[in-house]
Order: structure tokens, then C-alpha cells, then sequence
């Protein structure tokens, strides 16, 4: 493992049968101790250059060395990446900067296929005929006369070749008329569809930010094991990474995923504690 080695506390736990491999510092200088082509899936969500205040990292660079910066860290993703890998890019904006997301996900066109753009959706309100329209979910409000309240994410899914073979179904719903069970051939009988590229993963409601998500910009474990499911294959068999660890939800998806092995990357401290804390637990 070179001159990086397991957190104290990690050496040969096995949590949900899944292997743990954390590892501090910076994700470029960590990847570049990773063989080539060794990783089946990468989820990941980046600092997103907005502004948002973490402990150890300035998230206000200028757009051209933000994305001057990603193409360093997305290069050894995909050096690392096996040719049938999927890398699933989690982003968002703001009403300030809401260009980004397409800023970066274009800027990583000569690396990658952009195969599928999923939409996370973080709270939706839908009408019912003769019922009231009804909220579900959560979202950061704004204060504004110009802008609408956002409550959704990028989630880009990259592959090298644009053609990778995914489980649709392991993520599908019911059809809500069973006739089309009959009706499609493609259905072979099954009572289940693709759910499509809207996925619906609400944040879980807590008391505390400081004590029960103590990181400025997570994504819902859910929302990490559905790209698992997403991705297909026997997990056991599996290595999957995150280079922007921060307090390991995509790792915790690895092991309720039964994920062979997880690789993260962190470089706070604190937040790499407190991924340790959870997988400990």
C-alpha cells in the first residue's frame, strides 16, 4: 500500500463481508498507489466550487482552476477504472453558479461517455386529480424573488466506452396497471419496470447536524446503493471508491451492499474520523 496505510482501528475489519481501505490525504497523490484499471465503481461528489465552508478545503477557486483541478483527479479515475466500470459523478449548483454541473461534466468528455444523466431528486410535490398537491421530502430553502427553491442533483454516470451493460431492474418499480406484465414481451413476465433517470432518495430527517451528519455536503447512502444495484454484477466480487470519502456514506452503501472492497480518500481528518466512527459502528 506504499507509504499509505489502513486507519488504526480498520486493519482487516470486515463489516457486511465488505473489505475497508481508508486512507488519508489528498485523492490525486492516494489514486496515483492504485494499479491501473482495479476499480469496478467509483460514486463520488466532489466539492462543487460553491462556497460551501468545510474544515480543510477552499471551495472558492476560480472556475478555471476548478476545473483545471478536476481533470487531475477524474484522470486518475480513470486510469483506475476497469474497462466495464461505471463512475457516477454526483453534483449540484446553486442559483449563483448554475452552469457548473454542465461546466464539469463537459470538461470530462475526453476522459469518459457520459452513458446516463440521473436526476436526484431531493423533494417533489405532486397533484393528485381531485386532492390536494402534496410535498414530500427536503430541501435547503432560499430566501428570493428570483430564484426557485432547487431540489435536485446531478448524478452523471460515466463509463469509458459509453457502452456498459447495467441492471436496470434491480433498481425497477411495479407497474402500476398489471396488465403491461402481459401486454410487453419485454417484461418476460416480471412485474417490473425501469423507474427511469428521475430517482427519488429524500435526506433523513435529523436533529442535529453536528452530532448526526456532521459534513456540509452529503448524499443519502440510498442514493449510493442504488448506483451499486445500478452498476450490477455479484458484489462480493466487487471494488468500488470514493476519493472524496467525507464521512463515508458511499462506504456505508458498500457494506449494505456486501461490496467486496471499498478504497476512500479524505482529507480531513475529522471527517475521515467520523467515516471510521460509522463503519466501526
Amino acid at each position: 500500500m506504499s507509504d499509505q496505510e489502513i486507519l488504526p482501528g480498520l486493519e482487516g475489519v470486515m463489516s457486511y463481508h465488505t473489505e475497508f481501505d481508508l486512507r488519508p490525504g489528498n485523492c490525486v497523490a492516494g489514486m496515483k498507489d492504485l494499479p491501473d484499471e482495479s476499480v469496478d465503481i467509483v460514486v463520488t461528489s466532489p466539492p462543487y466550487n460553491l462556497g460551501i465552508k468545510y474544515q480543510d478545503y477552499d471551495d472558492n477557486l476560480s472556475t478555471e482552476d476548478y476545473l483545471t483541478w478536476s481533470l487531475e483527479w477524474a484522470g486518475e479515475v480513470r486510469r483506475t477504472l476497469k474497462p466495464e466500470g461505471s463512475f457516477f459523478l454526483n453534483v449540484g449548483a446553486s442559483p449563483a453558479n448554475p452552469w457548473m454541473p454542465h461546466e464539469l461534466a463537459l470538461t470530462l468528455r475526453n476522459l469518459f461517455q457520459l452513458q446516463n444523466t440521473i436526476h436526484w431528486i431531493k423533494s417533489i410535490t405532486v397533484e393528485p386529480k381531485e386532492a390536494d398537491p402534496v410535498s414530500v421530502g427536503h430541501f435547503k430553502p432560499i430566501n428570493s424573488k428570483r430564484f426557485l427553491n432547487d431540489c435536485h442533483e446531478f448524478v452523471f454516470h460515466f463509463t469509458k466506452s459509453g457502452k456498459v451493460l447495467v441492471d436496470r431492474l434491480a433498481i425497477g418499480v411495479p407497474y402500476a396497471d398489471k396488465s403491461n406484465i402481459a401486454r410487453w414481451s419485454h417484461t418476460e413476465g416480471k412485474d417490473k419496470r425501469c423507474r427511469g433517470n428521475n430517482w427519488y432518495v429524500p435526506y433523513e430527517t435529523i436533529a442535529s447536524r453536528s452530532k448526526d451528519r456532521p459534513h456540509p455536503a452529503t448524499f443519502p447512502v440510498e442514493l449510493a446503493r442504488k448506483c451499486i444495484l445500478f452498476h450490477g454484477g455479484e458484489p462480493k466480487e466487487l471494488t468500488m471508491m470514493d476519493p472524496f470519502l467525507g464521512i463515508g456514506h458511499a462506504a456505508e452503501a458498500a457494506g449494505e451492499s456486501e461490496i467486496g472492497k471499498f478504497i476512500g480518500f479524505e482529507i480531513d481528518e475529522v471527517y475521515l474520523d467520523e467515516a471510521e466512527r460509522r463503519l466501526g459502528a
